[in-house]
């Protein structure tokens, strides 16, 4: 790469060209396959949750610890500081840690283990998500569990996510939308097994957390041998990256940024922290989500929600690339509120199964599709320059998203009627404001 060719575009953007490693399509695997192997430690935690106040500080604790793990691991790989392989090493051990903290702490397990069993009324929804190992770590048990499981398990996640998702889209800078969207899918569907195991066995779930935990090791350590970054700013040479730039239909449907911006400049616009808020908005409705199905005890309603909540995620970015990013991400949310109205529904009718299941449809198609969109717009608002730093910084809101998707929980079992309108409200509201966002830099007498 050292004699590769530099070209320029008409925004004035420099490309290294370079040829395509025989090898990239095996590394896309390997994040896929990685991200997969990290999505119990949040998704199948969450979906095998009783609602007590103690699980639900545990999952906040982890998802905080996911977020705040994410920018330090990107900041000290971007600039050669801690390699990709070391970065990863690290996250296959921290994350292995966190399932193993699940599988061998008894009274933790004990939680995920009491949640009720096959449908029931409105009150038995309320009550699953309020009864069942209340209280049941206390002491040393609960510090353990906040230890391995909230802060070592949450820190590794974190950064296996921010870096496996950090080098598909080095390697794929001509279409790093969809490509990142289908390895963060994996985030989402990759609890699906777990959950099965769990919901036909619910006595093996230590077993089913301790077999996570040394695929955790197996998967995220064959990233750790193969993954690796670009020169920087690479383009394949297959792709011309000036007719790129230059293609009426990306020009019209995604733009690209007006020009590069660094962290501190972006901090300064109004979009970043727009984005931010909606994610945190999203997020909490998605977690929260998942712990509403679990506790109607409806196992394949539950596997849906999860499954569609990843694969929901590429579908959502190849409509983005026809239509644009803001008007699929605003009917992605309005979704997302949709499906509230029909759980809350189902909740009142007695778990009613039809609406029980339009509801996961509709919550798992919504809840995972707006984080690639959010990272699409990061993308296009703020230039590639410094685009990992700054999806940094708006993906550090899922930490706020963790906290009151457990705030929603801990609500629900005195008021469920409330908390899923209070979730209807948070995804809704993102979706009135998504048309509204400007790209920065441009005046305001341009159109958006």
């Amino acid at each position: 790469m050292e004699n590769a060719e530099v070209v320029r575009d008409w925004r004035g953007r420099s490309y290294p060209v370079g040829p395509v490693p025989a090898d990239r399509t095996r590394m896309f695997r390997h994040a896929l396959v990685a991200m997969a192997a990290i999505s119990p430690l949040q998704y199948g935690f969450a979906a095998l949750l009783t609602g007590d106040a103690t699980g639900l500080l545990l999952l906040a604790a982890c998802i905080v610890f996911q977020a705040a793990g994410a920018l330090p691991a990107l900041h000290l790989v971007r600039r050669g500081r801690v390699s990709v392989r070391a970065a990863l090493t690290a996250g296959a051990a921290l994350t292995a840690a966190g399932f193993l903290t699940v599988a061998l702490t008894t009274t933790l397990t004990t939680t995920l283990t009491t949640a009720p069993n096959g449908g029931g009324t409105g009150a038995e929804v309320a009550g699953g998500l309020g009864a069942g190992g209340a209280g049941a770590l206390v002491g040393g048990p609960l510090f353990l569990a906040l230890l391995g499981y909230a802060l070592l398990g949450g820190l590794g996640a974190g950064a296996v996510y921010g870096v496996c998702s950090e080098v598909v889209s080095s390697w794929y800078p001509d279409r790093p939308a969809s490509r990142v969207s289908l390895v963060t899918g994996a985030f989402g569907y990759g609890a699906v097994p777990l959950l099965v195991w769990a919901g036909i066995a619910p006595a093996a779930t230590p077993v089913a957390f301790g077999t996570a935990a040394l695929v955790a090791a197996v998967a995220i350590g064959a990233a750790a041998r193969h993954l690796r970054l670009p020169p920087r700013h690479w383009w394949p040479g297959s792709v011309d990256p000036r007719a790129h730039a230059l293609d009426a239909a990306i020009l019209r449907r995604t733009p690209g940024a007006v020009r590069q911006f660094g962290l501190a400049q972006a901090l300064r616009t109004r979009a970043l922290p727009a984005l931010a808020v909606i994610l945190a908005c999203a997020g909490a409705v998605s977690v929260f989500d998942v712990i509403v199905v679990a506790a109607t005890g409806s196992w394949g309603a539950l596997a849906l929600l999860v499954a569609l909540n990843g694969a929901g995620r590429a579908v959502a970015m190849r409509a983005s690339d026809a239509f644009g990013r803001r008007g699929v991400l605003a009917a992605v949310l309005t979704i997302l509120a949709a499906g509230q109205l029909l759980l809350l529904a189902a909740v009142q009718n007695g778990t009613a199964a039809p609406l029980l299941w339009l509801g996961a449809v509709a919550a798992g198609l919504g809840g995972g599709a707006f984080y690639p969109l959010v990272a699409s717009l990061v993308r296009e608002f703020f230039g590639v320059e410094k685009v990992g730093e700054i999806q940094a910084v708006v993906y550090s809101a899922k930490a706020v998203a963790g906290v009151m998707a457990a705030c929603l929980a801990l609500a629900a079992p005195a008021a469920p009627g409330a908390a899923l309108l209070t979730a209807t409200a948070l995804a809704a509201l993102p979706a009135l404001a998504t048309p509204r966002l400007r790209t920065p830099g441009l005046p305001a007498t341009i159109p958006l």
